[in-house]
């Protein structure tokens, strides 16, 4: 079972929401979502969670790029929701590998090669995605990586807005 909600930065504090996914097909999908619960562009949190196995963040400051950060990517792509997420993190890190498929001689390695090593399409143990998208609002790298079952409300309080995330559970 999934939880989603997003929390958006207005003047007065934060602003909860839950919300539904079932159309969401692309992580722009998802931005999108969040820029419709925007007050002038302000942040707009998406935390979504499935049964205390992982949990996301992404942040959407605007118009810029979504940030995401997740918890476990290996159990996370075993969901619908895990999969949207990660497609467009692990995507980026194969991009930045681009380097590591030449020889040494400048060509590109043969598919052979790819399809017999079982780790090339392997999702990375442990966590994914940008560990410092919080840091502004006062949850650091280290603090991210321990939550753990119940990262949303320790996510929530350290923003004091649990009361608020609570009231849409």
């Amino acid at each position: 079972m999934y939880f989603a909600a997003l929390l958006a930065r207005t003047e007065d504090g934060w602003e909860a929401s839950d919300t539904e996914l079932d159309d969401v097909e692309t992580l722009s999908d998802l931005a999108d979502l969040a820029r419709e619960s925007s007050v002038e562009d302000d942040t707009v949190l998406v935390l979504i969670e499935q049964e205390d196995a992982w949990f996301s963040v992404v942040r959407v400051d605007g118009e810029d790029d979504p940030r995401v950060y997740v918890s476990d990517a290996a159990v996370a792509s075993r969901s619908s929701y895990g999969e949207l997420l990660l497609a467009d993190l692990l995507a980026k890190d194969s991009d930045d590998d681009d380097l590591d498929a030449l020889d040494l001689d400048g060509t590109e390695d043969g598919e052979e090669d790819e399809e017999d090593d079982p780790s090339a399409e392997a999702v990375p143990h442990g966590p994914v995605g940008d560990p410092r998208l919080l840091d502004d609002l006062g949850i650091s790298e280290k603090q991210l990586k321990t939550f753990d079952s119940d990262a949303l409300t320790e996510i929530a309080e350290a923003l004091g807005a649990t009361e608020m995330l609570e009231a849409v559970r």
